[in-house]
Formats: structure tokens, sequence, C-alpha cells
């Protein structure tokens, strides 16, 4: 049950070791979340699901985290170069190779669907079943959260709880190691969902603690997720290379940095 702490402070020690690359990763996903909230901060309807959708499509958004976490267990150097070829490594040739680099793109599209279909069915169903228009966060507060007589709030809860469960069990350790190994998407999903069965009461607090750190970097005006982002990013390469035994399976890259 420790094992989840263990990670996070991992993750803190790798922050702190390159912390200006790290923490730029952080203030880009808080400017894109302020961004979300300028655009849509009359429209809370959509606010509450364009942010909780925000949370799907994190493990895409922490490859480079990743990769500079492999480089620091490796002793290799961390620099800006890393993260440039780390998010140009993807070659047309190899494009219809199913275990080359492309497969986290393509995993990466499947969660930006899956975060996009939450924002949609949130959308609508608040629009839908709200007793009056959600245009302000006082709103969805005195309408949805604390109404007595609709149970939209429990409904709503449920099901995003629903669509984000089997979304964590595919992609908790997905990404790492797609980045990591030549594998497959359904390897890495596979192995993800091990990974949970496996260790099922771990892996909850693991995303209790994902889900807590983000809601309060979020309400923290996105400014804690600067340092909470790339923090839990780097845990969750520690939590992949604990949880995923890779001694069987092929190296992403080479030496020289090649598929």
């Amino acid at each position: 049950m420790d094992q989840p702490l263990h990670w996070l402070a991992l993750g803190f020690k790798d922050l702190a070791r390159s912390p200006l690359l790290s923490m730029m990763h952080g203030l880009i996903l808080a400017i894109l979340g302020g961004l979300i909230t300028l655009l849509a901060h009359d429209r809370f309807w959509l606010l509450a699901g364009a942010l909780s959708g925000f949370l799907v499509i994190a493990p895409v958004l922490a490859t480079s985290l990743y990769a500079m976490s492999r480089a620091m267990e490796k002793g290799e150097k961390v620099d800006l170069g890393l993260l440039i070829d780390t998010w140009t490594q993807w070659q047309l040739k190899l494009r219809h190779e199913p275990d080359s680099y492309w497969s986290l793109i393509r995993f990466g599209i499947l969660l930006g669907l899956a975060g996009t279909g939450w924002v949609i069915t949130s959308a609508a169903l608040i629009t839908l079943l709200a007793p009056a228009p959600i245009h302000t966060p006082l709103d969805f507060i005195r309408l949805v959260v604390l109404s007595q007589d609709n149970p939209l709030f429990e409904i709503w809860l449920a099901l995003g709880a629903m669509m984000a469960a089997p979304v964590f069990a595919s992609s908790v350790v997905s990404m790492p190691l797609l980045l990591d190994r030549r594998v497959t998407i359904f390897q890495a999903v596979l192995t993800s969902w091990k990974a949970l069965l496996t260790h099922p009461v771990p892996m909850a607090l693991w995303a209790f603690l994902l889900l807590g750190f983000c809601l309060l970097g979020i309400f923290s005006m996105f400014l804690g997720l600067i340092f909470i982002v790339p923090m839990l990013g780097h845990g969750s390469w520690h939590a992949y290379r604990a949880l995923v035994d890779v001694s069987e399976l092929q190296e992403r890259l080479n030496a020289q940095g090649q598929q």
C-alpha cells in the first residue's frame, strides 16, 4: 500500500533533478487549462466536462516526462533535445508497423476520442437534466451539486466514474510501456489491465492520488499544475517500472536513438 507514495517520492526526485524542463510541461498544461476556462467560463455545463476530460488525455501529454525519467534512469543527458526527439520520432515509413512509435499516436488518438466523448456526454447530461440553464460555477453548485430534488450530480459522477475506470485501467502503464518497449497497443492495454487486476488496492490508491492532486492543481487556478503535472508524470514512469517486467521485451530505441 505504500508503493504509490514511493512512486510520488521518486517523481519528486526526478522533478528536482531537472526542474525547469519538468515544470515547463506543467506550465503548458496550466496555460491550456486557463484557455479552456477563458473560452467556456460562461458555459459551465461545457467547462465541467472539458476540465474533467482534460484528465483523460493527461497520460499522452506526459509522454516526454516519461522520456526524461527513462533518461535519468539510464544516466543519459536530459535536455531540450531529448524532448524534441521524443515528439518527432514517428517516421512515416514505419506507420504501418503495429509496434512502431506510431502506436503512441494511435493510442493518444483513442484517449483523445474518449476525452471528447466524455465532454459531449457531460455537456448533454447537464443541459438536458438541469432544472435551469447552467452558466457559471455558482449555477453548477446551486442547481446540480446542492440540489435536493434532482439526482443529476450523483448521475453525473456515476457516469463519469463508469467511463473513467476502464480508461484508467487501459492507460495506467500503457503510455510509458509504448514509449519504452516495442509492443502493440493491444499488448500495452492488456499489460495495463493485468497490473490493475493484480494489485487492485494499491492501484486504487494511485488513482485516488492522481485524481486528488489534479483537482488540487485545477482548483488552484491551474497554478498548482506547474508543479503537480511533472511530479505525477515522473511518478507514473516509476509506477510503470515497478509494475511491469520488461526483461523479455525489445527496447523501443537503440543506442543511436533510432527505432
